[in-house]
């Protein structure tokens, strides 16, 4: 059995040659970029600006699920949406080389944008709106739907069932668990027969470039089905006054483009439980690749684990508060 880390045959020598083989001639910069799941580089060129190239990790989608994402990404950049495309060559977006697959996009700059400024919101909400109109227009047929089983029941398992919680912390990690997703399900039977559609899937302030001409987005790499909230939560900080004018700013731009069903206010507290649970776990199946132990040394400490499930009992008691309102 192949026991090697994922990207150990991933050289810079490996890496140039692939980029060169899509016709981009390489002058032999390479600057690693934060990213994890893949791997993320900037490419310099010999006749043009830097691009950026996206090794994708083996095994964790199929090609149809990354040519889905592509596809919705491109769609979206010809409908003049500022999302970043991943470019093609002689109609190709997805390459081989060396056993990797990998695509190339063009490089933009960006900084993290000011998310308690309401002109800052109200853009976002505007492209944000006009995201989800074209995602309802259609749905995947190659990516997975964001639920309850995917991102806590599973999660959760697969900690319980390897080496990661502390014995002694078990018991209580797993009547939490069991606990969380009763009322998960709950929650989730409360949003109703809401309507799922194309999701960026992971729209958190660090895959938005703002510009002083507006917002970048940014990697699609999670996009998937689910409801239209979940591309929302993750731009609200602060108490729930701040949630809720902050929420209200972006729906007043996104309404004039998408409608949003109010019954997915249900969800927000139930989708920020996912992402905990989910986040857990991902660290812990990817534990196996040497770039996680470095990137997240406080990962699998005694203190981590009890710290994890102190905030896991502080969202099932938020799981009881009323949702936001519009």
């Amino acid at each position: 059995m192949n026991t090697a880390p994922p990207y150990a045959e991933l050289t810079p020598d490996v890496m140039l040659d692939a980029i060169d083989a899509t016709g981009h001639r390489c002058d032999g910069r390479l600057l690693a970029l934060n990213s994890y799941e893949n791997r993320v580089y900037q490419v310099g060129q010999e006749d043009g600006p830097p691009l950026i190239a996206k090794f994708y990790r083996p095994a964790r989608w199929s090609d149809e699920a990354i040519l889905e994402e592509h596809a919705f990404s491109s769609a979206l950049a010809e409908a003049e949406i500022p999302v970043i495309a991943p470019l093609t060559v002689a109609g190709i977006s997805l390459f081989q080389h060396a056993g990797f697959r990998f695509a190339v996009f063009p490089r933009r700059s960006g900084r993290t944008p000011e998310l308690d400024d309401d002109t800052t919101l109200e853009w976002i909400g505007r492209f944000m709106g006009r995201i989800h109109a074209l995602g309802a227009c259609a749905s995947f047929q190659h990516r997975p739907t964001l639920n309850i089983e995917q991102f806590a029941i599973l999660p959760s398992r697969f900690l319980l069932e390897h080496d990661f919680i502390p014995v002694e912390l078990r018991p209580a990690y797993q009547a939490l668990a069991e606990q969380l997703i009763e009322k998960l399900q709950a929650r989730w039977t409360l949003a109703g027969d809401y309507q799922p559609i194309r999701l960026h899937g992971d729209c958190h302030p660090g895959n938005l470039l703002w510009t002083d001409a507006g917002p970048h987005f940014v990697d699609f790499d999670d996009a998937r089905m689910g409801p239209a909230i979940q591309d929302l939560w993750m731009l609200l900080s602060g108490d729930r006054h701040s949630q809720q004018r902050q929420l209200g700013v972006i729906v007043d731009e996104y309404s004039a483009f998408h409608e949003l069903d109010e019954r997915e206010l249900w969800l927000i507290e139930p989708l920020r439980t996912l992402r905990i649970m989910h986040y857990a776990s991902w660290l812990a199946q990817r534990w196996d690749d040497p770039a996680f132990p470095n990137a997240f040394p406080w990962f699998n400490s005694q203190r981590y684990w009890e710290e994890h499930i102190l905030t896991l009992r502080e969202q099932l008691a938020t799981l009881d508060d009323p949702p936001l309102v519009i």
